[in-house]
């Protein structure tokens, strides 16, 4: 087998180093199924941005994803179809024109909606796009007023209670659901005949009503009159975008902020022809991507991550961090590092900046899974470059400062997992208000320490990150992983990690964790799990195999054992035997961003995660 992993390993990096592009980066697509093709197309109609060309593509692209009954799935094993992306997909395809709503598909779409329970059934953000855009009333009040923003830290829920990609789609709601603003045009289609109430946020409005009192009490805390109070929110909140806005004009470089920035700067009485709005429309075009010959506008960029993960796996599989191609990434890298404060100071004011983001043009939020990425992936030329060791040092700073007061660590912010805030009764307020620590995470940044630093495993940092990953095991040895597909994902990062920062083979979690991991893998040597795993917050087998998944926990199981397991070598034979596979589960979600709403396939992942484990495999038992 050893010529079939070497034969494996080669093929992987030069397709690597054919698709690199010539600023050192990787661009592969970060695809999260239809949702921003649709919003892309109800923007312009809403607009009056008549891009027939574009709308007609994106047209193709949702019409060839569509199923049989009708629907669209967020993925492939999801039960009949989404009725939230199925409705958005109606409503665009009515929009752009190209389909009529006789069209046997779109009549089929429609069944199916109702079926389901119409717009009332749909995620609470399809119906705020409903509302904005004249589909459906605003509720006669939103549970977070404007005047929130002005609320103090001390004030138990407050502005900065939210994470940062949980403020950045509020700020702009607040203001739009403050003023009830709808914008539609005489081509704007008619959904009515999907509402089956009255109002289609009867539900939530009735739920709401406990927050909003407690709410409105402190607002009237505040000194000064109520108009004064009113305005003064207002303006505060326009600003917290308008300072956030980075330099491709995108609110914080996500489509969902950006596109409902612009529609609340129309509220606030900017022109379609402002520089603002037509900059941040430019920054949503620039986020197109080709998928399968159809264009595709991404959700955010991958790019630093692409390319920070894809380096340190070259790296690992024995390209030399000299080779022009290493090089290339680490200088583009090193252009991305970011010296802006960001939200992030708010709770964490003692640090200094020096993380990465995720996308190409962010500037001003950092999370902690790309910097420990990126830090890797320059680790090698540390010792010999001044201008990196500079960016080494500010980076591990500003990573081990990120760690929470339980001792995790978060994506974006510190210890903004406020146990109020999973109490709200807004949906989904546990996945898009809370960033808390997570095993996936965590597992990560202890994994990079204890590899990379030279911080001593008796270190409180590290104790204090294994005593909270520890507890966090479920009872059958895995652990829940935030923001992957999901219990193999939190068991890779958590086993891997555990074993860097010096967590024998033998200790129970550990002998716990591989055995679940043994337990699961099918019978060809393969691992999948199901997207379903997330919101059912249980193992979900796929009862088929992906790469991805293969790979992590391939990689896991070589983080422990000393001898290569039956398992492992299974594993290891599935990957070099399918590593040019290319079938559905190819294309299968391997991370998400809203259990049950939002999920992202990275093109990239076929081949960064396979390309580790087979190095990995290599270096240890070859």
């Amino acid at each position: 087998m050893k010529r079939e992993i070497e034969d494996g390993i080669n093929g992987l990096i030069d397709i690597l180093k054919q698709d690199q592009n010539k600023d050192g980066t990787w661009r592969y697509p970060f695809e999260t199924g239809i949702i921003t093709d649709c919003y892309m197309i109800i923007l312009l109609r809403t607009l009056e941005i008549n891009d027939e060309k574009l709308i007609s593509e994106l047209s193709d692209r949702i019409i060839s994803r569509q199923g049989k009954n009708g629907a669209w799935k967020l993925y492939f094993d999801e039960v009949e179809g989404n009725v939230s992306a199925t409705l958005e997909a109606y409503y665009a395809l009515l929009y752009a024109g190209k389909f009529q709503e006789t069209d046997d598909r779109l009549q089929l779409a429609k069944e199916f909606i109702l079926k389901n329970g119409g717009i009332d059934h749909a995620h609470m953000f399809t119906k705020i796009m409903l509302a904005i855009t004249g589909q459906i009333k605003w509720p006669s009040f939103f549970p977070l007023p404007i005047e929130m923003i002005l609320l103090p830290l001390s004030f138990p829920i407050n502005f900065y209670s939210f994470p940062e990609f949980g403020r950045v789609n509020l700020a702009p709601v607040m203001i739009l659901a403050d003023r009830k603003f709808q914008l539609k045009t005489s081509k704007s289609p008619n959904l009515t005949q999907l509402l089956l109430k009255k109002t289609a946020f009867e539900r939530e409005e009735f739920e709401w009503r406990s927050l909003f009192s407690s709410i409105e009490t402190a607002i009237k805390g505040l000194i000064g009159l109520p108009s004064q109070i009113h305005k003064q929110a207002t303006e505060q909140t326009k600003q917290y975008m308008l300072n956030r806005i980075e330099r491709d004009g995108t609110f914080y470089g996500y489509f969902s902020s950006t596109f409902l920035m612009i529609f609340a700067l129309l509220s606030l009485g900017y022109s379609k022809d402002h520089a603002i709005i037509k900059k941040a429309i430019s920054g949503l075009y620039s986020m197109k991507c080709e998928i399968d010959g159809h264009p595709h506008m991404q959700y955010t960029t991958a790019t630093v991550w692409n390319t920070s993960l894809i380096n340190y796996a070259l790296q690992e599989a024995g390209v030399s961090y000299l080779d022009p191609m290493i090089m290339k990434a680490n200088t583009y890298l090193l252009k991305r590092q970011q010296y802006k404060y960001g939200d992030w100071v708010m709770h964490n004011p003692s640090s200094s900046p020096g993380g990465w983001g995720f996308a190409d043009k962010n500037t001003m939020h950092p999370d902690t899974d790309d910097t420990s990425a990126s830090l890797r992936s320059i680790a090698n030329i540390v010792l010999t470059n001044p201008d990196f060791r500079h960016s080494w040092e500010k980076g591990i700073q500003w990573l081990l400062s990120m760690q929470n007061n339980d001792g995790g660590w978060a994506a974006f912010e510190r210890n903004t997992n406020s146990s109020i805030i999973k109490l709200l009764p807004i949906e989904k307020a546990k996945y898009m208000l809370t960033d808390p620590s997570s095993a996936d995470l965590t597992g990560r940044t202890l994994e990079f320490i204890g590899k990379f630093t030279n911080l001593p495993k008796n270190h409180s940092i590290i104790q204090r990150g294994i005593k909270w990953l520890l507890k966090q095991q479920e009872n059958n040895g895995s652990w829940y992983g935030k923001w992957g597909i999901c219990y193999i994902y939190g068991t890779w990062g958590a086993l891997t990690g555990l074993r860097a920062c010096g967590i024998q083979s033998n200790q129970p979690s550990i002998v716990k964790g591989a055995k679940w991991l043994n337990g699961i893998q099918n019978q060809d040597g393969s691992w999948g799990e199901s997207c379903k795993s997330d919101s059912m917050e249980v193992y979900i087998p796929l009862e088929s195999s992906t790469l991805t998944h293969t790979a992590w926990a391939v990689d896991a199981l070589i983080s422990v054992y000393d001898q290569p397991t039956k398992e492992i070598q299974n594993g290891i034979k599935f990957l070099v035997k399918n590593l040019l596979n290319d079938e559905w589960t190819t294309d299968y979600p391997a991370g998400q961003g809203m259990a049950g709403n939002f999920y992202i396939h990275y093109h990239s992942y076929r081949y960064i995660f396979p390309l580790l484990a087979l190095a990995h495999y290599r270096k240890k038992y070859l």
